[in-house]
């Protein structure tokens, strides 16, 4: 068996064996296969795509490069929620403590932001003290003792999906079904959950901009999971705006929390509600549907979904007067209002346009080097469909360079769009996917 051979099988849009995968992946992790060998299969494979068959074999090889998390001594079973991401997402800080709340174990591996915003751990490090490197023995006695634990991915898991995502970086191959789908669950089942709810999203300000390729995407990972001995679910939801109104990392936080104590945005705690009762259902903590939707909103109105998040950040050795107080989080020197220059509807808030806007001020990262200002971002006053005067404020741009913040208004008179009519309201929700197929909504 050779590369060659591999390659040139590929190129002529034959399928690959498990055995010819395996020898690919554990080559290039290991340094024997050079990069334009890998870079030449990795094209052939965006050309000519992967069978269901192939696509399942790369997600098990690349699982199999690294460590696999053992989380089996943590009691019952162990539920996971993965975004691909969006503008405005903090769902995990509201969804996690939520549903830790009502009996059901999240052990949670995160990553760290490359982009408009921080990611998970980011967020969390608005709040002083607060630790995401615990040992194995600490991250299973946290989910043991109070359900909840959130910390940071080990170097060791998927080394594979790591270097192979490196090279489709810089060599226009990432948008590709199969490769997009077993580089998410390799990591995914790595982690170690019994149950895995997907939130893909679909619109402006996600990876996936098309919703028909958006299903096919959470078609091709609920698939893998399935095949993998995983129950797993995706919910696709939309990101053709920001998710609630805060963009950046403290503000992102102040915002979770306030849905937390249910004085959040709808959207937001909607979304919580249609993933969180999917969890309840695959952990066997609700009997369906409705009934997790009913024991998530009974811990936001009796203070106890709050009361889980302050115990998670105290497990983390997080200081909790940071969240009973959220004045305390890092806050900008400068907050400028952005005002609309005529009457009428919102029709549009470009989701990526927030997002850029918040990489100017320094709310991400361009490169993994770059330093995070955890004060900066934007929160929404309106959001699309809602009525607006004249001189009425659209958004506070929070910033500590009035450079930047004077530049971020430039940019804002493209993005958010004010129209005499009312456009059609669109759903939060696209549809879902599970073993049992694809449900559209919309």
């Amino acid at each position: 068996m050779n590369m060659y051979d591999i390659i040139k099988k590929k190129r002529d849009g034959k399928i690959l064996t498990k055995d010819e995968i395996n020898y690919f992946i554990n080559g290039y992790t290991e340094g024997e296969i050079p990069d334009y060998q890998a870079s030449a299969l990795l094209m052939a494979i965006f050309f000519n795509k992967m069978n269901k068959d192939e696509t399942i074999n790369l997600t098990k090889a690349m699982l199999n490069s690294g460590d696999i998390i053992d989380l089996s001594q943590i009691e019952g079973i162990k539920v996971d929620k993965h975004s691909t991401g969006g503008v405005g997402d903090k769902t995990t800080l509201v969804l996690a403590p939520m549903v830790a709340a009502c009996g059901l174990p999240v052990a949670k591996m995160s990553g760290r932001g490359l982009g408009h915003t921080g990611g998970t751990l980011d967020k969390l490090e608005s709040i002083k003290n607060f630790n995401i490197e615990l040992t194995k023995k600490e991250f299973i006695n946290n989910v043991n003792k109070i359900n909840l634990a959130v910390a940071g991915q080990t170097a060791d898991i998927t080394p594979a999906d790591k270097k192979l995502y490196a090279l489709r970086d810089v060599t226009a191959t990432v948008d590709n079904i199969s490769l997009i789908a077993s580089s998410i669950m390799s990591k995914k089942l790595a982690s170690g959950s019994d149950a895995i709810v997907l939130d893909v999203k679909v619109g402006s300000g996600a990876f996936m901009k098309d919703v028909d390729n958006a299903f096919k995407l959470a078609k091709e990972m609920v698939d893998i999971g399935i095949n993998m001995g995983k129950d797993t679910v995706a919910v696709l939801s939309n990101m053709q705006e920001p998710l609630g109104r805060a963009v950046g990392n403290a503000l992102e936080v102040k915002e979770a929390i306030d849905t937390l104590k249910n004085n959040g945005p709808e959207d937001l705690l909607e979304l919580c509600l249609t993933l969180g009762s999917r969890l309840l259902v695959l952990g066997k903590k609700a009997t369906d549907i409705k009934h997790g939707r009913e024991m998530l909103l009974e811990v936001i109105e009796n203070g106890k979904a709050f009361e889980k998040f302050s115990e998670f950040i105290k497990a983390q050795n997080g200081e909790t007067k940071y969240i009973t107080d959220t004045s305390l989080l890092p806050k900008a020197n400068y907050v400028v209002e952005y005002k609309s220059n005529k009457n009428g509807y919102i029709r549009k808030i470009d989701a990526e346009g927030i997002g850029r806007c918040a990489l100017t001020l320094g709310a991400g990262r361009e490169t993994k080097e770059s330093k995070i200002d955890l004060s900066t971002g934007l929160v929404l006053n309106k959001k699309v469909m809602q009525k607006v005067s004249k001189k009425e404020t659209l958004v506070y741009i929070h910033g500590n360079d009035l450079t930047k913040i004077n530049k971020v208004k430039e940019m804002l008179n493209d993005i958010i769009i004010v129209d005499q009519k009312r456009d059609k309201e669109k759903n939060l929700i696209y549809g879902v996917v599970d073993k049992s197929g694809v449900e559209r909504l919309s």
